[in-house]
């Protein structure tokens, strides 16, 4: 297979790339997490400048209809710069969920904004007791006259303080399943804020009686856009996490050749070597996993899609913990600090292995889907 990339994808991955490397070093992205938000706005709007927010926006909203390769691309630079904004979760996810489910009316009045960085939207969907079936939905919606009535918890909705909109999943009363837009300062709609293991800001968001528009459902039943864009949003994480895996061995090999000890770099020692080799050959089967996600997230067919997406987040998760976890331990008890970056690269993996579902809730989706086959 042909592995490579136009020369439009490829000035767009140097476009990103180098965007993050002038604009977010290490040492800012620092003191963006130590900000009161955990975020930069500055930086979300730089984002939109370079049209890197627009790229899932369909060009009669403005934007640049790109397609899964040209996200998986974005995200692998965003993910070598451990980047604190946004950017799955509203230019990926929320805008899928808007372009496919939204009415022309909806998608005039969300998606330019979400394209420029005015809007941040986020999908609420997760609960407590989802487990492994992304259908199984406690929230429940009801209508009041011209209002729609939303009740429900969603758990641990990552970047929720920073949105100004949630797309929020919930059952109507004749138990179809439905996406409503809400506003996050609508009254009824309170967010309990968190920071995640990897330094992002995230939140368990309650609405309790949170009233919105009868405009604001979006499409009738949902499910299917639901399960699109979710599945849009695991190959985009998919490729940030390849993106900080990629620059965890790149930091554990430049270390292994500049840091001495006894007379001479510890990375001219073969017992060494060979854990890098290791790490190596983890990094190109999570490289060829990214483009698996990237190629099959869009798939019409969900049973190959499903498995597919199963098998590739299954075996990154692996392969983000054997990267991260020897990376660690080759740059020694100094790898754990906070002042060095790959401490949270280390983090971000780790947090990738639980997010969009464990690997061991992907590996038995895999299961699954082969037994059906």
């Amino acid at each position: 297979m042909d592995f490579s990339y136009t020369d439009e994808q490829q000035m767009l991955l140097d476009t990103a790339r180098r965007f993050v490397g002038e604009r977010y070093p290490f040492e800012y992205r620092q003191r963006v997490r130590d900000s009161a938000e955990g975020w930069s706005r500055e930086t979300w709007l730089r984002l939109a400048d370079l049209g890197l927010l627009a790229l899932n926006v369909p060009e009669s909203e403005g934007g640049l209809g790109a397609g899964p390769i040209e996200t998986m691309l974005v995200c692998n630079a965003l993910g070598e710069g451990l980047l604190l904004e946004p950017y799955v979760g509203s230019a990926v996810v929320a805008t899928s969920v808007i372009a496919e489910l939204g009415s022309p009316h909806q998608r005039q009045r969300w998606l330019p904004h979400l394209a420029s960085g005015e809007v941040v939207a986020l999908l609420a969907h997760d609960e407590p007791d989802s487990g492994d079936d992304f259908a199984r939905v406690q929230t429940r919606a009801r209508r009041e006259g011209e209002h729609w009535r939303l009740d429900g918890r969603k758990s641990q909705v990552y970047h929720a303080p920073a949105a100004n909109l949630l797309l929020v999943s919930a059952r109507t009363e004749d138990d179809v399943l439905a996406v409503f837009a809400v506003p996050t300062n609508v009254p009824g709609v309170h967010l309990a804020a968190q920071k995640t293991v990897d330094d992002q800001c995230a939140a368990n968001v309650h609405l309790d009686g949170a009233q919105v528009e009868a405009d604001a459902r979006l499409g009738a039943d949902a499910q299917g856009a639901l399960r699109n864009a979710l599945d849009a949003g695991l190959a985009a994480l998919c490729a940030d996490a390849f993106g900080a895996m990629d620059k965890a061995f790149a930091t554990t090999v430049d270390y292994c050749r500049s840091r001495t000890q006894f007379g001479a770099p510890i990375g001219t020692f073969q017992s060494l070597q060979h854990r890098m080799a290791d790490m190596l050959m983890r990094l190109e089967e999570a490289r060829a996993m990214s483009y698996l996600a990237a190629s099959a997230c869009s798939h019409s067919d969900l049973a190959e899609r499903r498995a597919a997406l199963a098998a590739a987040k299954a075996l990154m998760g692996q392969c983000a913990r054997h990267i991260g976890q020897q990376a660690i331990q080759l740059h020694g008890g100094m790898g754990m600090t906070d002042e060095l970056a790959i401490s949270h690269y280390f983090k971000r993996l780790i947090a990738f292995e639980f997010r969009n579902g464990s690997t061991d809730q992907h590996l038995r989706d895999y299961r699954k889907q082969l037994r059906a086959a």
